[in-house]
């Protein structure tokens, strides 16, 4: 039981780390161009240009 005392604070801040994380990764943007990563990653910069053309 006297685990519990320093594995719940522990528990609650590792927690709030990974919310802050994903918040700041919300704010600055990179979930905005989901498509353009898979396209990046399979087809070369070329393919890319020519089809925007």
């Amino acid at each position: 039981m006297e685990g519990l005392i320093f594995l719940i604070p522990i528990a609650l801040f590792l927690g709030l780390l990974g919310l802050g994380a994903f918040l700041w990764s919300m704010k600055s943007g990179q979930y905005d161009d989901l498509d353009g990563a898979s396209y990046r990653a399979l087809f070369e910069e070329d393919d890319i240009n020519n089809d925007k053309k």
